[in-house]
């Protein structure tokens, strides 16, 4: 007699140790990676934890008072809550106040100063020309560095990379393989270099090339009347080049102030080593507002570590292959562009060719936090108006210390009266219920630890409760498992048929369920913002831990269980006792009555 093949379930369910063995390395591995990451409680909001709130007074332009107004204060805001919230859960708050304030709250954890200068910096981005460059103020002085007119081996790292559709890179490398800076007549020493020197230098450059004829970032070619009468200009800006101090706060903050796209203009910048350098560029060739997107990414390929990754608008595709075209053809350091953000050279990558297709990469220096945050100005563009930091002061906790304590407290309350519901009504199914529960807490808390140092996620009280809201969601799964499986048991079937059977129809109703919930917690993250975000995330997050949990812990937890004697005897503390449930006798197959025999019909019958 043949044996009946087992099929795909039943083989699959008679090892549920499996299961339960993953999701234990899966726990493993995320508690070992919070110890490892340091960061062993989740990360605190403002209001649990205290931070930093600063306010933001807009400052209007000459002449431009008209701009503050409330459509601008509101797109300022969501641009600044934009930059500090990254993927929206790190909770930082960004809300306006009167008619010009915004408050800003940033919680404790979270950098502070970073934060600052990504909330405070107008990113006013230009892609400029670089026609000279050289150490500035103290930083000249001391051991010889690069020559007045190059700044080579100050970002030789820095490159531009045009990321063509073939896959060939277009880098320009390093710029002088033997260290040395091309000359473009300016003295090799600015150690001793002398204002008139300088001033010599900033005149040859801008003779050499006073107007590029890359076009400035509003399209338009510069004026030949420009050109004529630009001899008083060329004049000041080579006084102001040779009087320029980077490593002076005031002087920096000063530089290029007023100057307009079209025109040239001077600018400081820190190189590679942290020494300022302050550059004269040319008039702007492509606005930071046509670059259409930029990402932080870590190149695996080079070494060239963390850069960051623009793609430009159609428009500014043309303008940037334009200016990388003219700019290949020069020498150093006029073969570099200066990206200008608020009139600080953030990188002066050099070109060897021009780059096409709409896409480049910056490399240099950049750490993870800085190619983050460029690349995260670039993304969320420029605020509308320019803001004055009045004051910063330290938050409290005190309030949502009290409120957590209180929240804390109703959890465990219904914590509790879930526990003893269970105890009270499956008895011993109870014990598989708050194993669950104990499992998917754990993985909660391990998560949202790690959630803080990668993403920014704060633990706000909107955050507890939706904590909270989870523990009946999870309970609610494991009674509809439960019940399935009594509700075969009532049917007269054993245990362990009755596990197997009654799990198709719960896992169906367990998925829509959570699948309600979760689109719930999606719906209302995307529409909300703030304090209601955290909310929604936390309910998402523990909603997509309780499809895990019952999928990998409850289920086959539950299997190995129906092998034990306690359960498939239907003990009656165990909770499947099936005189307690009212079960039917098995169904037995009754024997047909046998026909009468034939016979002579009798006529009255007939």
């Amino acid at each position: 007699m043949v044996a009946p093949k087992k099929g795909k379930n039943a083989s699959a369910q008679s090892k549920p140790g499996r299961s339960l063995a993953l999701i234990l390395i899966a726990i493993v591995a995320l508690t070992a990676g919070m110890f490892a990451s340091g960061h062993k409680t989740p990360r605190l909001g403002i209001d649990l934890a205290g931070g930093t709130s600063i306010t933001l007074r807009a400052v209007p332009e000459a002449g431009q008072e008209s701009a503050i107004n409330k459509t601008n204060m509101d797109t300022a805001v969501e641009i600044m809550e934009r930059r500090v919230n990254g993927l929206g859960v790190s909770e930082a708050e960004v809300q306006t106040q009167g008619d010009r304030n915004i408050i800003v709250n940033i919680p404790k954890g979270m950098n502070s100063k970073e934060a600052r200068q990504q909330v405070g910096t107008t990113a006013k981005l230009y892609f400029r020309p670089v026609l000279a460059t050289e150490l500035s103020g103290a930083d000249a002085t001391g051991s010889p560095s690069p020559s007045a007119s190059g700044g080579a081996t100050d970002k030789a790292t820095d490159k531009a990379t045009d990321k063509a559709t073939d896959g060939d890179k277009a880098t320009g490398g390093d710029k002088a393989t033997d260290g040395s800076t091309p000359s473009s007549g300016t003295p090799s020493d600015p150690a001793s270099a002398s204002a008139t020197t300088q001033g010599r230098a900033a005149s040859d450059a801008l003779k050499a090339d006073p107007s590029p004829t890359a076009k400035s970032s509003d399209g338009a070619s510069p004026s030949p009347s420009a050109s004529a009468s630009g001899d008083d200009a060329t004049a000041k800006l080579q006084q102001q080049y040779a009087a320029l101090d980077c490593t002076d706060a005031n002087a920096r903050a000063g530089a290029g102030k007023g100057a307009k796209p079209a025109d040239s203009t001077v600018a400081c910048g820190q190189n590679a080593q942290g020494q300022w350098q302050k550059y004269i560029l040319g008039p702007a060739a492509v606005d930071g507002t046509e670059v259409d997107k930029a990402d932080a990414v870590y190149n695996t390929q080079t070494a060239a570590g963390w850069t960051v990754t623009m793609k430009f608008t159609d428009k500014g595709s043309k303008k940037f292959a334009d200016i990388t075209g003219q700019l290949a053809q020069k020498q150093s350091p006029q073969n570099q562009f200066a990206i200008v953000l608020d009139n600080e050279v953030v990188s002066d990558p050099y070109v060897s060719q021009e780059l096409t297709g709409g896409n480049a990469e910056i490399s240099g220096s950049f750490d993870q936090e800085e190619a983050q945050g460029l690349a995260n100005m670039l993304s969320y563009g420029a605020l509308p108006l320019t803001f004055k930091e009045d004051s910063v002061t330290t938050v409290t906790a005190a309030l949502g210390g009290e409120q957590l304590h209180a929240g804390l407290i109703a959890g465990a309350i219904g914590l509790a009266l879930v526990v003893l519901y269970l105890l009270f009504y499956y008895r011993g199914l109870s014990f598989i219920a708050v194993a669950s529960l104990g499992v998917s807490a754990g993985l909660t808390y391990v998560i949202m630890s790690l959630l803080g140092p990668t993403i920014g996620f704060a633990l706000n009280l909107p955050a507890v409760c939706g904590a909270i809201v989870a523990i009946g969601i999870t309970a609610d799964s494991f009674i509809v498992y439960f019940e399935r499986v009594r509700d075969e048991i009532r049917e007269g079937r054993t245990l362990r048929p009755a596990v197997e059977r009654a799990w198709p129809r719960a896992r169906r109703t367990i998925l829509v369920s959570d699948f309600v919930s979760f689109l719930a917690a999606a719906v209302l993250f995307i529409v909300t913002v703030g304090k209601v975000q955290g909310f929604a995330f936390t309910l998402g997050l523990t909603t997509l831990l309780d499809v895990v949990v019952v999928f990998l812990f409850t289920k086959p937890l539950l299997t190995l269980m129906a092998r034990r004697k306690f359960f498939a005897s239907g003990h009656k503390w165990s909770g499947l006792d099936p005189k307690a449930l009212g079960a039917k006798p098995p169904l037995r197959r009754t024997r047909r009555p046998s026909r009468p025999a034939a016979g002579p019909v009798d006529p009255k019958e007939a």
